[in-house]
């Protein structure tokens, strides 16, 4: 079971110019969960640390830190979308069948909270982080359909959200048909606010799966739901495009096993260089041949490895092999 836990510590340089606001954001500890897959797609639940090797904008980077869970608890943040076009389809009845699926789903530990996002794009808490399922599935009877959606906004503040969790796997599951009509951000805002999130999105675009990818040239509306894979695939999470029962079951039990089979590999960055977005990559000995994993962090330079500590760890991988 993961019980590390660490101290974020947020480094906000504020600029405003011409009514421009510029925001630098700079984490004390990079934290990466991620998910390693075999061809076949089914979680690799047996790598060591000298397995992986964590890379920053192509640099092997020294970790001090690696664990693994075969079962862990998760606390899942939930985020409705409530707005007037969730009201059409049958769209509101698949959001809430998808979370009472979720809920229904509960192990020892896992703690979920719910919120819906208004027309004025915040994230209003229906229910805060409990350990009941009941109170969620009450609090969805009381949701109605209504007004434009502002899901860029709301989407925004969930991250800090989901620090009430109590688990060190953690999910944002955000449930929307993927039309923005009144957020404040823009697309490009939204996806430089969520470049330091280590906390993986669940996108459930509910749509018809046809309607997404046979459409010849993606409308606006269509391209929502497209920026919602881009969101969700930066921060180590997926796209899920369905809205009918069996679609979303098989969704649930996919997202699922895969954030209960995980490992986390961290660093602390030095405090030297610019704070800027750095991408980041895994490398893996053995039979994994995709991975899971969010794409970058924005925060000074990582510590490198030395060319020494390279050759040791390459000696320590082939006396175990």
């Amino acid at each position: 079971m993961i019980r590390r836990t660490f101290l974020a510590v947020l480094c906000l340089c504020a600029t405003v110019a011409s009514a421009q606001y510029e925001e630098q954001v700079s984490v004390s500890y990079v934290m990466v969960p991620f998910t390693a897959l075999s061809s076949n797609g089914a979680p690799v639940t047996d790598l060591k640390a000298k397995d992986v090797s964590l890379l920053v904008d192509g640099q092997p980077v020294a970790t001090d830190m690696f664990e693994v869970s075969f079962n862990a608890p998760v606390s899942w943040t939930i985020l409705l979308d409530g707005s007037g076009s969730m009201g059409l389809a049958g769209k509101i009845d698949a959001a809430k069948a998808a979370i009472n699926a979720l809920i229904a789903r509960k192990r020892p530990g896992d703690d979920f909270a719910l919120y819906v996002f208004d027309s004025e794009g915040h994230a209003n808490e229906m229910v805060p982080v409990t350990d009941n399922p009941g109170a969620i599935a009450r609090a969805l009877d009381v949701v109605k359909p209504w007004g434009k959606t502002a899901f860029f906004d709301a989407l925004a503040e969930m991250p800090a959200r989901t620090e009430l969790g109590r688990n060190g796997s953690r999910a944002i599951i955000l449930l929307s048909d993927g039309i923005d009509n009144n957020s404040k951000l823009t697309r490009e805002q939204i996806q430089k606010r969520l470049e330091a999130v280590a906390i993986p999105i669940y996108a459930f675009g509910l749509r018809e799966p046809a309607e997404y990818k046979n459409v010849p040239a993606i409308s606006e509306e269509m391209s929502n739901i497209d920026l919602l894979g881009e969101l969700a695939n930066a921060t180590g999470g997926k796209l899920f495009v369905g809205n009918q029962p069996e679609q979303i079951a098989k969704a649930m039990d996919g997202m699922e096993s895969t954030l209960r089979a995980q490992y986390l590999i961290g660093f602390p960055p030095t405090g030297k260089g610019t704070v800027k977005y750095r991408r980041i990559s895994l490398k893996f000995a053995g039979r994994v041949r995709s991975v899971r994993a969010r794409a970058g962090y924005r925060g000074t330079e990582p510590p490198v490895l030395s060319a020494s500590s390279r050759g040791s760890k390459r000696n320590e991988r082939k006396k175990g092999s």
